[in-house]
């Protein structure tokens, strides 16, 4: 019997688990936000759901990517899910649109810091030639999240309602903290928590190194701001009831590729897999700007789910590749920025685009696919220690 490698203990998969409770917790409430939206009469800010959630998940990356090389993985990944349970509970509280749009404000900042020690914490404790793989798995679990969040939340919804919903999605942040409190912190070297840890200097906001696979994530993701603004609207305009259905499909669909994906870009190298990657989103994005049909639509989000799973380990193994030991938690806060980007901007566009208007669906989805396609020709245009870049490499 082939044993796993001693980095894959209990410590990684207690992570890993971390990871599944934290995007259930916010990914639940996703699919029914733009309904409770309407319902607060704020039909017409639907775009800034996503947009300023992912705003200020940018804006706190480069202070977490800081935090979580002066002060710790841990405390970062905590405080993350600690803003996510409190958000939680204040959502059937404060009930003006204006207070809505505040709190998508602040929870952004869970995703700004959680995920950012999370990728630094595994980083530490895997080699160099194991790293794809071990972001495979460990995004296998956020993604397992992502996908059981939205289903479990849709059928809370429709059975008890918006409220138990929002203390649910409490509950699971908080479960994230309780499974991690007792890991060993990796940063061996560490500062006390201070105020002057949140001065950044110009070259603390990004790390230049890793701007090639930011660039590229950005342009990709851009697609994924598109699928969480539109799908609920889209969904329910094909006569899907459970409008977390899209979302469990997809990301199911990515979850044993990711795997596979993070296992051949450590043999292969990063860019022939992100080249893939590319290609399938934007096919994906043209499937389902064209889809009359639920089946039409769920083929789709399969596609979709697929090039996700090939692009979430495989970014963040090259971005980890080309930074250096002791700035990984900026290079990966610097990624992060570029998620939250690429997000934001796609949920912006594509819910100014959509305007409410069912006609517009082919559109919105169509542009989504040529940011993809840019990515995808922009791969070939890098230098060759870039394009091939593999394991091997790293000096």
């Amino acid at each position: 019997m082939k044993l796993l490698p001693p980095f894959f203990n209990l410590n990684f998969f207690v992570l890993c688990l971390s990871s599944f409770l934290f995007f259930a917790s916010f990914n639940m409430i996703i699919p029914e936000l733009p309904a409770y939206l309407t319902s607060l009469g704020g039909e017409d800010y639907k775009g800034l759901i996503i947009a300023l959630f992912t705003l200020t998940a940018g804006l706190s990356r480069p202070f977490s990517g800081k935090l979580a090389d002066k002060i710790g993985r841990i405390p970062v990944m905590v405080v993350g899910a600690a803003i996510c349970f409190v958000v939680s509970l204040l959502y059937p509280i404060i009930t003006s649109v204006a207070g809505f749009l505040f709190l998508r404000f602040v929870h952004g900042f869970s995703t700004g810091f959680t995920p950012t020690g999370t990728s630094a914490y595994v980083a530490d404790i895997v080699p160099f030639n194991r790293r794809g793989e071990a972001m495979g798995i460990q995004s296998l679990f956020g993604s397992l999240g992502m996908a059981a969040g939205p289903a479990l939340g849709g059928y809370i919804a429709s059975i008890w309602g918006i409220q138990p919903l929002f203390y649910t999605s409490a509950g699971f942040s908080i479960l994230s903290i309780l499974v991690i409190i007792r890991l060993k912190e990796t940063v061996t070297d560490k500062e006390k928590m201070n105020i002057r840890l949140f001065k950044l200097n110009r070259h603390e906001i990004i790390e230049k190194r890793v701007l090639v696979p930011s660039l590229v994530l950005l342009l990709t993701v851009f697609s994924f701001g598109t699928v969480l603004t539109i799908i609920p609207d889209y969904s329910e305009y094909l006569g899907i009831k459970n409008k977390g259905l899209f979302f469990a499909v997809f990301t199911l669909s990515s979850l044993g590729i990711r795997i596979i994906a993070g296992k051949t870009s450590d043999r292969y190298g990063r860019i022939p897999v992100m080249k893939a990657a590319t290609l399938s989103m934007a096919i994906a994005m043209f499937v389902i700007a064209f889809a009359q049909t639920k089946g039409m639509l769920l083929f789709g989000g399969v596609i979709f789910g697929a090039s996700v799973g090939m692009n979430s380990p495989t970014i963040s193994a090259w971005t980890i590749d080309l930074s250096l030991d002791a700035f990984r938690g900026r290079a990966l806060a610097t990624m992060y920025i570029a998620l939250e980007a690429g997000i934001g901007i796609g949920a912006l566009v594509s819910g100014y685009v959509f305007a409410n208007k069912s006609e517009n669906f082919p559109m919105v989805f169509s542009i989504a696919a040529v940011s993809s396609i840019f990515a995808f020709f922009y791969l070939f245009t890098l230098p060759k220690q870039q394009k091939y870049l593999v394991p091997e490499d790293k000096n």
